[in-house]
């Protein structure tokens, strides 16, 4: 029960409470409005009832996406005794596509992830560390590219790629998503290494360790939430963007979750059910990942308000 402040007056509270109430309305109602729609049976998208959940509620939705019966199950196996592995996968995406989306999709956000934090990581701690000519002029560039909307920056990107002949490709996709991702990456890494004191360092230098050694060993592990926080930034970045994958990417095989829900509409009708079932799986892992790493983030909001 929260505790009132003998200097605001009741009728303020309610005031305060009142919005919050409604901001969290038009949060969650979205949410809760898609959820009812993968829960209605034959792609139903308006009702006259109000209730969310309906009384006539189906997982049939959720079934025709992931679920991985006896027919799928034998063509998988005849995929897997002509071709292997590979020959599993695409009987598998054949038969069932929102799998092989889930799959590109968790490919290429781990690559990103994994990209964007290697490379922010070290980056940062070059600007935090060293003084070199151009550093601040770098960094307001850095920061200066996150002031373009994502529309203005695809013809470059466009034309980049097939320059690097990694157009239709995982890797022209995984370059594209680090390169809108890392100057805010690198700007929060940065920001968090100016926080670790550096007699640390010269403490552990003159113990012995080199420089590489000194990074790794003691300024890696206390940088941990800000690692936490760039690699949860960079996953969702690259788990849920559209606009640029639908740029990119041309080849159904490689297509990731955001463009293949899209497959459910066209424009004479739309798959509803579907499309909000895809959209509530589609969640799930970030959310799990959220969670995961709930207790790194809010110790990283923590450290960062009490050094320095």
């Amino acid at each position: 029960m929260p505790k009132f402040e003998k200097t605001t007056s009741l009728t303020t509270y309610v005031l305060i409470y009142a919005i919050l109430l409604v901001v969290t309305a038009f949060a969650v109602y979205p949410i809760l409005q898609v959820i009812g729609v993968s829960l209605r049976p034959n792609d139903m998208l308006h009702t006259t009832s109000l209730r969310l959940i309906p009384p006539d509620a189906s997982l049939a939705s959720y079934r025709t996406l992931i679920a991985i019966d006896q027919p799928v199950r034998e063509k998988v196996a005849a995929g897997w005794e002509r071709g292997g592995l590979l020959g599993a996968y695409r009987a598998l995406t054949r038969e069932k596509p929102f799998m092989g989306w889930l799959l590109n999709s968790t490919l290429v956000s781990f690559l990103v992830t994994a990209l964007s934090v290697a490379l922010a990581s070290t980056a940062g701690y070059a600007f935090s560390r060293y003084k070199f000519i151009g550093r601040d002029g770098s960094l307001i560039a850095l920061i200066t590219t996150q002031m373009f909307p994502v529309t203005m920056l695809l013809l470059p990107l466009f034309l980049m790629l097939i320059k690097l002949k990694v157009y239709n490709t995982y890797w022209g996709l995984i370059i594209a998503y680090s390169a809108t991702a890392l100057p805010f990456c690198i700007w929060q890494m940065k920001g968090y290494y100016d926080t670790v004191p550096y007699s640390l360092e010269e403490a552990a230098r003159i113990d012995g360790c080199s420089q590489f050694r000194t990074f790794y060993q003691i300024v890696l592990p206390l940088a941990m939430p800000a690692l936490v926080i760039t690699a949860l930034f960079s996953f969702m970045a690259a788990w849920s963007e559209y606009l640029v994958a639908a740029v990119i990417i041309n080849d159904r095989a490689l297509y990731t979750l955001p463009i293949g829900l899209k497959q459910f509409q066209s424009n004479f009708e739309t798959q509803w059910g579907l499309y909000a079932a895809g959209a509530v799986l589609v969640c799930i892992p970030v959310v799990t990942l959220f969670l995961f790493l709930s207790r790194w983030l809010i110790s990283g909001l923590t450290l960062g308000s009490v050094k320095g």
